[in-house]
Order: structure tokens, then C-alpha cells, then sequence
């Protein structure tokens, strides 16, 4: 690894630490010669580029950049710590990548945010849902939002059965 002081190729690891829930290693350094420290990250690379099948059927590479900006978009300044929303954006991630193999669907990807937003933060839910769904009115959020306080009432009452 060159250090990026004195772009020597000479350093010793002095710790080394799993990150992201192990999916990455955090790599603390000392160069040999200027004695400086310098962290690295060594993330696992993904064999298999999924690509996104977007609304008007056009192909895109995955971006968790994207989702993570969607996200924190959808959360704005809503006191959700940042912590549970990269949890969130892990667990997404990862169940893509384990459940697909080359192509998912933008709604699907969609539709598991709308759901692990829902659990986070119902007001982020909201935000997201209504750019999600493209409302264009607010007798069409109105509709959903019954449709769907319904369906979580309908589940709450088969689990009080269980």
C-alpha cells in the first residue's frame, strides 16, 4: 500500500478492525519511512454488477449512493439516527445482492424502502411514498395512506390471533 504522504510502498498494519457488519475491514497503517499513519478499507468486490430495470425500461448499474441519498431525503431532518438508516441501507443492499442475480426492479427496490422506511420513521414513509407513487393530488396520498393503515391493521389483528 503506498502511503499517501510520501507515496512510499513500505508500512506496517498496526489494526485492523471489521466494519459494516463485517463486510468491510478497516485497515489502520504507519508508513516505514515518514512514520505518518493512514487508514485503508478493504471491501469484499462483488463478482456480479446487478443492474437496476428502471420505470421507462431502461438499464442502470446499482448505486447504494442512490438509495442512501433516497433515504436520506425521505428522513430529512427527522431525528432518525444515522446509524439505523445505514443498517437499513445494509440490510437492503444485501438482500438484493443475495435474492438477484443480475437484474431487479426498480420497484422492488422501491418498494423494500418503502417498507423498511415504515418501520424507521412513518413521517420519512410518507415523503418517500408520495415521490415514490407520484401523487397528484392529496386525495390520491389520502387513499393510499387508508389502503395501507388498513393493511397494517389487518396484520396486527392475525397476529393477536397467533
Amino acid at each position: 500500500m503506498r502511503c499517501p504522504f510520501c507515496d512510499a510502498d513500505d508500512d506496517k498494519v498496526i489494526d485492523s478492525r471489521a466494519s459494516e457488519g463485517g463486510r468491510m475491514i478497516r485497515r489502520r497503517r504507519e508508513c516505514a519511512k515518514c512514520s505518518r499513519r493512514f487508514t485503508t478499507y478493504e471491501r469484499v468486490e462483488q463478482t456480479h454488477r446487478l443492474v437496476v430495470i428502471k420505470r421507462d425500461g431502461t438499464h442502470q448499474p446499482f448505486s447504494r449512493d442512490n438509495i442512501a441519498r433516497s433515504i436520506a431525503a425521505a428522513c430529512g431532518k427527522r431525528p432518525i439516527p444515522e446509524d439505523r438508516k445505514e443498517r437499513l441501507l445494509d440490510e437492503l443492499e444485501e438482500s438484493l445482492h443475495r435474492e438477484f442475480d443480475r437484474e431487479v426492479s426498480s420497484r422492488v427496490i422501491g418498494e423494500r424502502v418503502m417498507a423498511g422506511l415504515r418501520t424507521l420513521d412513518e413521517v420519512a414513509w410518507v415523503r418517500f411514498a408520495s415521490e415514490y407513487y407520484r401523487f397528484k393530488s392529496v386525495d390520491e396520498l389520502r387513499e393510499q395512506l387508508n389502503l395501507l393503515d388498513g393493511q397494517v391493521r389487518d396484520v396486527k389483528e392475525q397476529q393477536k390471533l397467533f
